[in-house]
């Protein structure tokens, strides 16, 4: 009977096997480390993520705060003789016109006074008197109700939000902000007012939480001016004057649960490359000292992942910018600060 060879394994053979075996033990070892070391780089990755949102949100919230008490305090101690000028303006606009009635009668009776009180009536102008003084408390009330507004407007910006979604005025929120960056407006030496132009449309009040908004428009609109300020580089005041800065505010309620607010500037625009990083933390293409790089991630943060909305960034080089923000009109009033936080971490 046949008995095919059999191969009897060597003592070098057998340590090729156990050279082999313990290469592949080593292969597989490694690539097990590698996958443990991409898990955890990937975890790295998103807790320097989160790290670096919670420092974002910690240095808005400290600058917001430092400013709310600024303008808090402002805004009382405006209030104050405001208060104080109201409730007395009215009473003295009465008594001027009680005065102006006597003066009537008295003349009526004695359309004749002595040459002493002629004297007197001519050196003071009585006629221009009588028709001035009440226009004159007429300019003060309305410029006492102006200061009155502007106290107003303060604290509505500068509102602490509480814990809790609470309905609010978009229109306000951006008025409000208007009036903080009302300085960055006005005309300078180097160019013309930067024109404003509103397009409110009725809107519903919405649930939200307001500071973090009005940070938004703060944001949008301070980005807006900056970009009017860079692309004046270069052109004359009379340049500036033919083709005016311009920044458009525009509202809109879309349906029954959105409203939609876009703010467009016709300032230097941006390219594709930087138009895909805009929203990115840290990213920024302003000079050093000048940009921090937070704003805009911030607006997003706020506005995607605080309020549920969208927000979304159009611009062509040379033909300004425009971002469209979309927001929930209801955007669950009874969810708290805390409930998107844990939403957050599960999501």
């Amino acid at each position: 009977m046949y008995h095919p060879f059999r191969y009897k394994p060597t003592n070098h053979d057998r340590a090729l096997l156990e050279k082999a075996t313990y290469l592949a033990r080593i292969a597989i070892e490694r690539h097990l480390v590698e996958i443990t070391l991409r898990h955890q780089a990937e975890k790295l990755e998103q807790a320097l993520k989160n790290l670096q949102q919670t420092q974002m949100q910690l240095v808005q919230k400290e600058k917001m705060s430092a400013l709310g008490n600024l303008v808090t305090g402002v805004a009382h101690e405006i209030n104050n003789p405001v208060g104080f000028l109201l409730g007395n303006l009215q009473p003295a606009q009465d008594y001027v016109k009680d005065l102006l009635r006597l003066l009537d009668l008295y003349q009526q009776e004695y359309p004749h006074p002595n040459v002493s009180i002629e004297s007197e009536i001519k050196a003071v102008d009585l006629q221009y008197l009588r028709e001035d003084l009440p226009k004159l408390l007429s300019s003060m009330q309305i410029g006492i109700k102006r200061l009155h507004s502007i106290s107003t407007s303060l604290r509505t910006f500068s509102r602490a939000d509480k814990d809790y979604k609470v309905p609010f005025n978009i229109h306000e929120g951006l008025e409000s902000t208007l009036l903080i960056l009302k300085h960055r407006l006005k005309a300078n030496d180097d160019r013309p007012i930067i024109e404003v132009i509103t397009e409110y449309s009725e809107l519903p009040v919405i649930h939200c939480f307001p500071g973090q908004l009005n940070q938004v428009f703060m944001n949008l609109l301070a980005n807006a001016i900056d970009a009017l300020e860079e692309s004046n580089q270069g052109r004359s005041f009379a340049d500036i004057s033919a083709n005016p800065n311009r920044i458009a505010i525009q509202t809109l309620q879309l349906d029954s649960d959105r409203v939609r607010i876009r703010i467009t500037d016709n300032g230097i625009g941006m390219t594709e490359e930087v138009k895909q990083r805009i929203f990115d933390y840290l990213y920024t293409t302003k000079a050093v000292g000048k940009g921090t790089g937070l704003g805009l991630a911030l607006v997003r943060e706020i506005v995607v992942e605080r309020h549920g909305g969208e927000v979304e960034v159009n611009s062509l080089p040379g033909q300004g910018t425009q971002f469209t923000v979309v927001l929930p009109i209801n955007n669950n009033p009874c969810s708290t600060l805390s409930d998107i936080e844990i939403s957050k971490k599960t999501s």
